[in-house]
């Protein structure tokens, strides 16, 4: 039987790898979780990702990112909007997080984004997780 929600997993995986200290951490890779990825490494919150071709659907290999004391510079990533409550905003709506310390990634129609970029695009979105 599948998972009913890989993007909880993926950042399931990646809360638990920066508790454990692990530098690097795999996840199933698709679209959504590269795009995702993609946005955490442009505001800073993972070194860098690669994509891991194999027979099957790919591995998505993420680089954490520590500071100065080996604590992880992701304090906090939740999930949103779930597969049971999908949670929808405007562009005036879009959730300021920790007062612009962190971050709302959304799926917009130009792709996926960061809460900043949404706002200056002037469109909404689902809101798939916060992190700060």
């Amino acid at each position: 039987m599948g998972m009913t929600d890989p993007i909880a997993d993926m950042l399931t995986r990646i809360r638990n790898a920066g508790m454990a200290k692990h530098a690097k951490l795999d996840i199933p890779s698709s679209n959504v979780k590269v795009a995702i990825a993609e946005v955490l490494k442009s505001l800073g919150y993972i070194k860098n990702f690669k994509m891991i071709s194999d027979d099957l659907q790919g591995v998505l290999r993420v680089y954490l990112k520590y500071d100065e004391n080996n604590n992880s510079v992701i304090h906090e990533i939740t999930r949103v909007s779930k597969p049971g409550r999908r949670n929808y905003v405007g562009c005036d709506e879009i959730p300021r997080i920790k007062n612009g310390l962190g971050a709302a990634i959304l799926s917009t129609s130009k792709g996926v984004l960061d809460d900043v970029a949404a706002r200056e695009a002037q469109i909404g979105g689902e809101v798939i997780c916060t992190v700060w």
